[in-house]
Formats: structure tokens, sequence, C-alpha cells
């Protein structure tokens, strides 16, 4: 009797999905090949245009003669020194020097007549001073220049290439790029797989989620913090409510607020973000009403510190030391208080929960406290212990879509490592393997 195996029915969907999204891959990256050829067929004629319209020149402007720029300096020099040469001659004859002489009180006639024969002054000469004047204001003169030793402008010839011609836009209407047809598939996958969950968990089914042991030790956590009559100490993390761990941390508080509220266990939670104690003491005022202890919320318990983080260490370790929790909580965002705070519980002998997605501190974490969520186990969280169908189907479509895309990275490994061996080269395998690499990108 033949055996013939046959795949688990819960297998079934994912692998006709899976089937699905290889072919639309292979169709969308035929399609994209014809586009591709054209655009490179166009990119090597406009290559060659190029190159055809290199090869004409504009040769060189006309140089002078050597012959003929020596002669145009040589006279221009003897123009220059004859020039320089009448600037230096004196412009007018010097006039003879008038000395005065003195004249007695009774002076003969012949004596007046000599006197004034010396005091007449000598007029100087008009014609040679007015020629004087007019060489040293007559102008230089430039030499000629032939107007034929200057190279003709119009007879140089300027190549000049033709632009390269732009390609032709569409102008029709386009919807869809389809070079991002992956990430359409992507998405529509993830929604089909949420949806398909949330319906089948709202409708009554069970759906499996790993333990997570963090998780699973809170209750007992709270519970033995009860049988010593002591507190639980709660800290979302030193951020803010813009940072998605705060947001993971302060949700996971309203769980723990509602087992404090039920056990009658004092909870303290010291805040390093104004904002954050707002909304932190919210959530644990709306656990206690659903626990219907109103009057056992202390809203003084929930306060804030300081923004800084060395300060805020400082002053949650004071309450530490003198509250003495049992049961200490450190779910958010942390950096180097992280073991500070650690080792500070664990030298009151509390037991401790500690999760993070910071992978610098949960080394620190896995080493002094008693139980560590690491990375996605701490955004799991409230799905894990609310069993809202919401969260819950959430949760599981996002597990099946990260199968699905570890399972393409598998495959896609492999066509690109046969399509590089000498079996695989120029085979179908290499063509696979050239699709999978032009979706991905």
């Amino acid at each position: 009797m033949s055996v013939v195996w046959r795949p688990p029915r819960k297998l079934l969907p994912i692998l006709a999905l899976f089937l699905c999204l290889v072919s639309t891959m292979v169709l969308v990256a035929q399609q994209d090949e014809v586009p591709a050829a054209t655009a490179v067929q166009s990119e090597m004629t406009e290559i060659t245009e190029e190159v055809i319209g290199d090869d004409s020149v504009a040769p060189d402007d006309v140089q002078p003669s050597t012959t003929e720029t020596a002669a145009a300096d040589e006279q221009a020099g003897e123009t220059l020194s004859s020039s320089d040469a009448t600037a230096t001659q004196p412009a007018a004859q010097s006039l003879p020097e008038i000395s005065e002489t003195q004249t007695e009180p009774v002076t003969s006639p012949a004596q007046t007549v000599q006197t004034e024969t010396a005091d007449t002054p000598v007029a100087p000469d008009a014609g040679a001073a007015a020629v004087a004047a007019d060489e040293v204001s007559k102008p230089v003169a430039e030499p000629a220049v032939d107007e034929t030793e200057k190279p003709a402008a119009a007879s140089v010839a300027v190549a000049v290439a033709e632009p390269a011609k732009e390609p032709v836009a569409d102008a029709g209407q386009q919807y869809f790029d389809m070079k991002r047809a992956n990430v359409l598939v992507v998405i529509l996958t993830l929604m089909a797989f949420v949806s398909y969950y949330t319906f089948h968990a709202q409708r009554g089914k069970e759906l499996f989620i790993r333990r997570i042991s963090g998780l699973s030790a809170l209750e007992d956590a709270v519970g033995r913090a009860t049988e010593m009559g002591r507190g639980v100490l709660y800290i979302p993390g030193i951020m803010d409510m813009d940072d998605i761990q705060t947001i993971a941390g302060v949700t996971i508080m309203g769980h723990v607020a509602k087992k404090t509220a039920e056990y009658d266990t004092p909870l303290f939670a010291p805040m390093t973000r104004s904002f954050v104690m707002s909304v932190a003491q919210e959530i644990v005022k709306q656990s206690y009403l659903e626990k219907g202890r109103p009057d056992a919320y202390r809203p003084d318990r929930i306060n804030y510190l300081t923004d800084d983080q060395f300060g805020y260490v400082a002053g949650v370790g004071g309450i530490m030391m003198r509250e003495k929790p049992a049961a200490c909580f450190y779910l958010g965002t942390f950096y180097a208080e992280s073991l500070i705070l650690a080792e500070t519980g664990n030298a009151v002998g509390a037991i401790q929960i500690a999760g993070t997605a910071e992978p610098s501190q949960i080394p620190f974490f896995v080493a002094a406290c008693d139980y560590t969520l690491i990375g996605e186990e701490l955004f799991a969280a409230s799905a894990y212990l609310s069993k809202n169908p919401k969260e819950v189907g959430s949760l599981k479509g996002q597990d099946i879509i990260k199968l699905l895309i570890i399972l393409v990275m598998i495959v896609g490994t492999l066509l690109v490592t046969i399509a590089q061996t000498e079996y695989g080269a120029g085979t179908v395998f290499a063509t696979l393997a050239e699709n999978f690499m032009r979706l991905l990108k």
C-alpha cells in the first residue's frame, strides 16, 4: 500500500499565496524588460550623435607674422624717442634779473637818463616762446598699424555641436508605477493575513502565541510582593511618549496596575517625563476603576522626578532603598542607567522583569534581572496579556508576513548562488535570479 504525503491544511493557504507571489514577480520582471531595452537603445543613439557632433573642431585664431610685429615695434620706438627729446627742450628763454638801484635826492640830468635806461626791463622774444609752447602741447603720434595685419574675425569658423535629444514624457495619466509593484504585493498580503486572523479571532478561535516567560511571571511577581507586604516599582523607560518603546511600556503598565489593584498592592512609578506621568496616571486610574478599586488609587505615587538622566536614577535609587519593593519592572527605553537600576533592585532583594529593544542594554538586563523581554517581545506583550482579538490577529498576521519574507530571502539567495555557478549560467535559474534582484530593488 503506497503512502502519499499530504501537506497540512493550515499550510495550503500559505503555499498558494507564496506561489502567487512568485508568479507576480516573474510577470512584473518580464514587463520591465521591454522598457529597459528601449531605454538602452535610446541612450546608445544619444551617445552616437554626441560622438559625431564632436568631430568638428574650431580652428585657432590667425596670428600675425613675426617680421611684421618687429617692424611695428621699431617704428613705435622711434616716434616715442623723438617726442621725448622735444619735450625736454626749454619752453622759453630765461628773463634777465633786474637789480634795484638807489636814487639820491640830488642828481644831474645825465645821471637821470642813465638811471631810466638801466631801470627799463628787456622784453623777451615772443616768437620763441610761442614755438616752445606749440612743441609742448603737440600730442605724441601713435604708430600706424596696417589694417591687413589684424585677423578677420568673420573668417574664423566655430563648430557648434547639436544638443542631445531629450526623451519625450508621456502626457497620459499614470495611476501606478510598475517599478514599485513589490511594495503593493507586500501591503496587500499583509492586509489579507491580518484581516484573516482578526476575523477568526473575533469568532472565538484561539490563535497560538508562544509562551513568553517574562510575561508569564508578571502575575507571580505581583503576588510575591503582596505576600511579603511590600510594593511594586514600575519604570516605563526614560524617554517621552513619542518613543514606541515608551508606549509599549505604558501599555504593559496598565496590566500590572490591574494586578496591583486586585491584590491591593502599592504601586510606585517615578517618571522622568511630565507628559509620560500624566498618561501613566490616567492608565493606572482606569485600571483601578475596571477592578472596582477607585479608592485604592494613589496619584501621588506616580510622580515626576527630573529630566536629567542620572539625577533620575539617583532619585529612583532612593525610592528603592526606602520602600524596598519586592518586584521591579523595567520595560521601555533604557541606556547607561540600566545596570544601575538592576543592581539596586538586586540589592533590595526584588524580583526583576526587564524588557527593551536597545541592543546595547539587553546584556545588562539579562545578567542582572530574573526575566528579560528581548526586542519584539516587548511590543507583543500587550497582545499576549490582553488577548484582544484585534491585537492578536494583527500580531499573528505580522508573524506570517515575516515568515514569507524569510522564505523569499532564502529562495532568492539560492537562485543567485546557483546562477553564479557553471551549472546555472545561461539557464532558467539565471533568469529567475535576475528577476528576483530586479523586483527587490
